[in-house]
């Protein structure tokens, strides 16, 4: 879903220049130099799809030994999750707005360490399967810029969505652990909720999660 643009936050998003990249701003030149954007090397996490960021700022607060970028096509969501980020004071988090088809521009090959896919759109019309980030199209992006033995974690309410999802990549050889059709049922006490999580299960919502682990060799 697509929020009204408030055309305020085109310039409060600049208090966070520091660690944001906001609508035209340069990301160029950052594909294989993310340690030195962070001053450190250390395990690169990506979450696609920050949203608020309410599950990436708790994640980076948890683990503040591993670097996070944060994706996300929208401005005025991005701008929440900057703004709690600085409040909490995470030097281990980057936030970009951008379109997730271009991710091999972004991260040079194997440079990920893990990728999170949260409550993504389900694009449920055949004629857009293409668009949706378990397609087959969007695995072979993230098979390039993850390394040997990387992971995608995916969450979702939407059943045709994990069926699909589960479906594609097995054929595409991801290897599938930790899957669960009711991960609440779990009563797993290190899961972070994101903003849709926590809405979907109070209706009652089952959710699904699988952990993918990219398949062996180069691209």
């Amino acid at each position: 879903m697509r929020l009204r643009r408030k055309p305020w936050i085109d310039t409060a998003i600049l208090d966070y220049a520091a660690f944001v990249t906001p609508l035209g701003g340069d990301w160029t030149g950052s594909a294989g130099h993310w340690a030195e954007q962070f001053g450190r090397s250390a395990p690169l996490h990506v979450e696609i799809g920050v949203g608020k960021g309410d599950f990436l700022t708790e994640l980076a607060a948890r683990h503040p030994e591993v670097n996070y970028v944060g994706l996300e096509a929208q401005q005025g969501v991005l701008y929440f999750a900057a703004r709690k980020a600085a409040e909490r004071g995470l030097t281990n988090v980057r936030l970009l707005v951008f379109d997730a088809a271009r991710l091999t521009e972004l991260f040079a090959p194997h440079e990920v360490d893990r990728i999170y896919l949260n409550f993504s759109d389900p694009w449920p019309k055949a004629r857009h399967a293409k668009r949706r980030l378990t397609s087959e199209v969007f695995l072979a992006r993230y098979r390039t810029v993850l390394r040997e033995g990387g992971e995608i974690r995916f969450k979702t309410d939407n059943t045709g969505l994990f069926a699909y999802s589960l479906e594609t990549m097995e054929r595409e050889g991801w290897r599938l652990t930790d899957v669960t059709h009711d991960l609440h049922a779990l009563g797993e006490a290190d899961n972070i909720m994101t903003e849709y999580e926590r809405k979907f299960s109070a209706r009652g919502a089952k959710i699904g999660r699988l952990v993918a682990h990219r398949p062996a060799g180069d691209v």
